[in-house]
């Protein structure tokens, strides 16, 4: 350590503060002490977010025109306004797609806010310029949404969108050949992206959609497409901002913190058992007003081991209670065409009733779907729960959540208590960061947080502000990270 980083932040000694961590002859040194360890650790890593970013700052990158016929053709079509906070959001994204460095942003707001139609301008003006946009996203549901939806909002403006999925394979020799060509267009697709058959030939955007499902060697696989390529990494995670600055310290932030006009607030109410014949009753009401029911189980089939409702018995089950309907079922071990067969018939209108497991979880957008059924909820972490229901409350009408289920347990019921009292996402995080900490939160394997031993990125707020500051001082002071034998965190250096 520095002489003037321990001067400066009056740290002691390393050595005295491992002993007097394990043996303190008096208590008031052990603060001090797990000071200093904290420091160290946070320091490390706070090191490893500047130099990478100091590394992705002097990569000079492609200089965009953000203004053009094709970006002002496309805002035209749109059938809605951006709100304030999205408008805001996308002059940071295309000051930073105009500016000569490549672009490092996160894009971070609750479920239902607008950040896919946001990224999709940014798409629309790197093609206007000549360049293919991209977009992955982690499941082939997903992809194919953002497929049908992003095809019918550019088509009109002369811009060809191509799918490539896992078992995409009729086209697929055709489509790698168009990416290889020149032409500007957009490609929309799944992990098949980063495979290394996959070559593009003018990539200048990427866009990584709920950037938390994917690890860090998936966007470093992606950033290797293309040398000067811009990144706009999504995500309806809403991490709080001491998290966020310890954990995207590399990468620009931009929060949409608005909702679009005329969304209705979701009604989330617990189910209990004996209530469920009325839960049943109020479902088909719904149905006969025209609306359509998701039930979520956490389990595809009967398992010996845990009794819990498993989605195959539970559509038997559903379809003796609603004769009347038509009850489908849709979960991730299903073939491609058959899941978007069933999510087109539900979006028709033909299925009354999905029910699935969390393949549905992310990105699903049919406003229609005003009922949310959680079948043993108890099972599920929060923010899942929360991903789930912003699956409905996506039209005009008043949307139902019900969780039913038994929390026995005192994290269970605390998960329950969050969900009944909030559909802000930003408190369901905190609340779930203080539920699970931040390894769990996130997954210490996907989002590359180390593990730390002594440093605690929830209360440690002031130390992770110090270690910024210390961070910032030695890359001034021409820091590198040999001269400390540090372990580089996150993005691997080359």
């Amino acid at each position: 350590m520095p002489d003037l980083i321990k001067e400066k932040f009056s740290l002691p000694p390393l050595k005295e503060s491992i002993v007097n961590l394990h043996f303190p002859k008096e208590m008031k040194v052990i603060a001090n002490a797990r000071h200093r360890l904290a420091f160290d650790e946070l320091l490390n890593f706070e090191l490893s977010l500047f130099y990478n970013r100091k590394k992705i700052d002097e990569t000079s990158g492609i200089s965009f025109d953000p203004d053009g016929e094709l970006a002002e053709k496309f805002k035209k079509t749109l059938p809605f306004s951006f709100t304030k906070a999205q408008d805001k959001v996308l002059k940071e994204i295309l000051a930073d797609m105009k500016d000569r460095r490549v672009m490092n942003r996160m894009l971070q707001g609750d479920v239902g806010c607008g950040k896919t139609v946001v990224a999709l301008y940014a798409m629309v003006v790197a093609v206007q310029n000549g360049y293919q946009a991209a977009i992955m996203a982690p499941t082939e549901i997903l992809a194919n949404q953002h497929y049908n939806r992003i095809s019918s909002l550019v088509s009109d403006i002369g811009i060809e969108v191509l799918l490539l999925t896992g078992s995409e394979r009729k086209n697929r020799k055709e489509i790698l050949s168009r990416l290889e060509g020149a032409k500007p267009l957009m490609i929309i697709g799944t992990h098949a992206l980063i495979e290394e058959q996959v070559k593009f030939g003018r990539l200048g955007l990427v866009v990584i959609d709920e950037q938390h499902r994917f690890g860090v060697e998936q966007r470093m696989a992606l950033r290797k497409k293309s040398e000067k390529l811009d990144l706009l990494v999504m995500t309806a995670t809403p991490i709080p901002r001491t998290l966020a600055l310890t954990l995207y310290g590399d990468l620009d932030r931009s929060v949409i913190d608005e909702m679009p006009p005329g969304r209705t607030k979701i009604i989330t109410r617990y189910v209990q058992e004996k209530e469920r014949a009325k839960l049943y009753e109020f479902v088909r009401g719904q149905i006969a007003a025209g609306r359509q029911a998701y039930v979520v189980c956490p389990l595809v089939e009967e398992s010996e081991k845990i009794d819990l409702k498993d989605a195959e018995a539970e559509v038997e089950v559903l379809k003796k209670i609603f004769p009347e309907h038509k009850v489908g079922l849709i979960h991730g071990r299903m073939k491609g065409e058959q899941k978007e067969k069933i999510m087109s018939d539900f979006l028709a209108g033909k299925i009354k009733i999905l029910v699935s497991t969390t393949v549905i979880e992310v990105g699903i957008d049919i406003p229609n779907s005003t009922i949310m059924v959680i079948e043993h909820s108890e099972r599920f972490g929060l923010s899942q729960l929360h991903q789930l229901r912003g699956r409905i409350g996506r039209g005009q009408e008043q949307s139902y959540c019900f969780l039913a289920g038994d929390p026995g347990s005192v994290a269970a019921k605390a998960r329950i208590e969050a969900m009944l009292k909030t559909t802000d996402g930003f408190k369901i995080a905190e609340a779930d960061l203080k539920l699970r900490g931040p390894g769990e939160f996130l997954g210490v394997r996907q989002s590359g947080l180390p593990n730390f031993r002594v440093a605690d990125i929830i209360n440690d707020e002031d130390i992770i502000r110090e270690a910024r500051e210390a961070a910032l001082m030695l890359i001034r002071e021409g820091f590198s990270p040999q001269s400390f034998n540090l372990k580089i965190w996150g993005d691997k250096l080359e």
